[in-house]
């Protein structure tokens, strides 16, 4: 029999290899997934993580890296500050759909006037709907002492509600036929998230993604606030005895993580999206989940995850259309990674060790 054993302090190299092992063990088991569907299992990894980068059509793929790893960067890091605090925002999704809707509503509200304010009135636009979506289950937790976990995942089924309101009835395109969605913000100059330089996928969201990493690290790493969410998070009785005031923290981690959401979904919709629809999230509030965790809630950490998680959904995308792989295999294969991170994770505390385990 094999029992696990709490290590004495943590392994700092089990710790950092993590990460590592849990994509190899992805590959791996992602591989058996893809052969029991009939398909070839190298083939399938090989067009997940090399197509976008050095197949023959990597010029086209590579800026989506910088498209789709944006907004999960930009919601990861906002997620990382509230995890290690031990404050569970799992609604990004709903922050990031109303962050959308705010945006895209204030845009569409002076079509079709030709300003440079209305772009940057998105942006505050944007961020404010995140953080009202996020401030509910935080002033709930603070005043009545909710669960923001489930207060937070329910907000994202009412955002969903609200989204379909939306595209169905406000802010429908008068001129749609009938169809639901609204007018595409790509075609309206003054509201359009446009690339910054031409065929390089680099948008202000991209811009916003980097700014919010260097944010977080000076914050944790320089700032008296970053140090009470790493002690609260690490040592909660010493939090307290070191002044550190519970509400506000709460508070601040979770209203920015739906600020940072809410401007994701905001140039998301005014991007590569370009509408609001009924469809429009596509789960980026959920993955930047394993993303904030795959990068070991280290901002430069979730950088990179972001791009891994980007690459698995292009590559999924080329997967599905040349090989012909269902998308739920393609999902199957992006949980694998949170999967396998927190079981390769349990190692970092614990060992095994043969025999039975001690009765005390």
């Amino acid at each position: 029999m094999i029992t696990l054993v709490k290590r004495p302090e943590p392994s700092r190299a089990f710790s950092l290899a993590a990460p590592l092992l849990a994509v190899l063990a992805t590959m791996v088991f992602g591989g058996l997934l893809f052969a029991a569907l009939g398909k070839d299992p190298v083939l399938a990894i090989r067009t997940i993580f090399w197509e976008p980068l050095f197949g023959e059509f990597a010029f086209f793929y590579r800026p989506q890296l910088l498209i789709k790893g944006a907004p999960l960067v930009l919601i990861a890091i906002g997620l990382s500050l509230g995890f290690k605090a031990g404050i569970w925002n799992i609604g990004a999704e709903g922050q990031y759909i109303m962050g959308a809707l705010f945006g895209a509503g204030a845009g569409l509200a002076f079509y079709p006037a030709d300003s440079v304010l209305i772009f940057p009135l998105m942006v505050l636009a944007g961020a404010l709907g995140g953080w009202i979506w996020a401030m509910i289950p935080a002033v709930l937790k603070v005043k009545f002492g909710t669960n923001e976990i489930l207060v937070s995942l329910m907000l994202v089924y009412v955002a969903e509600q609200f989204l379909a309101s939306m595209s169905l009835g406000l802010l429908k395109n008068p001129e749609g036929f009938g169809f639901p969605g609204s007018r595409n913000l790509q075609q309206y100059a003054s509201a359009h998230n446009a690339e910054l330089i031409t065929g390089t996928g680099m948008h202000w969201g991209v811009v916003a993604a980097f700014v919010a990493v260097i944010f977080a690290y000076v914050l944790l790493a320089r700032h008296r606030l970053g140090f009470a969410i790493r002690v609260t998070g690490e040592a909660p009785r010493a939090a307290k005895f070191s002044g550190v005031d519970p509400a506000r923290l709460v508070l601040f981690c979770l209203g920015t993580s739906g600020l940072l959401a809410g401007l994701a979904g905001m140039f998301e919709v005014a991007g590569p999206s370009g509408q609001v629809t009924i469809d429009f999230n596509v789960g980026y509030g959920f993955t930047a989940i394993i993303v904030a965790f795959l990068g070991r809630l280290h901002p430069v950490g979730i950088l990179l995850a972001g791009g891994l998680m980007a690459l698995t959904y292009i590559g999924g995308d080329i997967a599905q259309s040349k090989l012909g792989l269902p998308a739920a295999a393609i999902q199957v294969f992006q949980g694998m990674l949170l999967f396998f991170l927190l079981a390769f994770d349990l190692f970092t505390n614990y060992r095994l060790r043969p025999g039975r385990a001690e009765v005390v």
